[in-house]
């Protein structure tokens, strides 16, 4: 598929067909181009949790839905998707690759940095899956864990304190799919968002 193509075609998908898993070398395609994602200083402190067993699929859910929650019509299509991978965050990796020599920096202070980059790395990491996963024909989902379940989701899996999910992606093939009432309010146009040479 043409690069406009797939950019073109990129949505939220939040039903899928549980019954076609996605296939082995398509989760390795995809996890491939998360790690090609630019990264400060080539720090890659990113971190993959996979997910493709129906037993770990539930626990996720169970970790991470509130209680009572699950009953909603999108909550019931995404635990449809027969893979999620969790992209995580290592803020760490960062502050000491620019400690290094050839970054000039001892003191690994994180208020030396204007915008946290190991979020913004782990979220081009995303985005390149989000993409690869419309290549393959696939749908996908970006979303974010409850900040009430980030502890009841680190035990289940036993996630290391130094590393923060940014996220989670579900990922399969599509089934009927209803349209975020988000949608309503239109893409804004480039001519509104985009400035150039000046701001005013």
């Amino acid at each position: 598929m043409e690069f406009a193509e797939v950019v073109r075609r990129r949505r939220m998908v939040r039903n899928y067909d549980p019954d076609r898993p996605v296939p082995p070398d398509v989760v390795e395609r995809l996890l491939d181009h998360a790690v090609r994602a630019p990264s400060a200083g080539f720090a890659q402190g990113w971190g993959f949790l996979v997910l493709e067993t129906p037993a770990d699929r539930d626990r996720f859910w169970a970790a991470t839905t509130p209680a009572g929650g699950g009953r909603e019509r999108w909550l019931a299509g995404m635990r449809r998707a027969p893979l999620i991978v969790v992209p995580h965050a290592n803020r760490d990796a960062y502050l000491d690759r620019y400690a290094e020599p050839d970054k000039g920096w001892t003191d690994r202070s994180p208020e030396r940095w204007p915008v946290p980059y190991w979020y913004v790395d782990a979220g081009f990491a995303a985005l390149l899956m989000l993409l690869t996963a419309v290549d393959e024909g696939l749908g996908a989902c970006f979303f974010g864990i409850p900040p009430q379940r980030l502890d009841a989701y680190r035990e289940a899996f036993g996630v290391p304190p130094e590393y923060r999910p940014v996220g989670a992606i579900t990922i399969g093939y599509r089934a009927l799919d209803h349209r975020s009432p988000s949608l309503r309010r239109g893409r804004r146009p480039v001519d509104e968002v985009v400035r150039r040479g000046r701001w005013s």
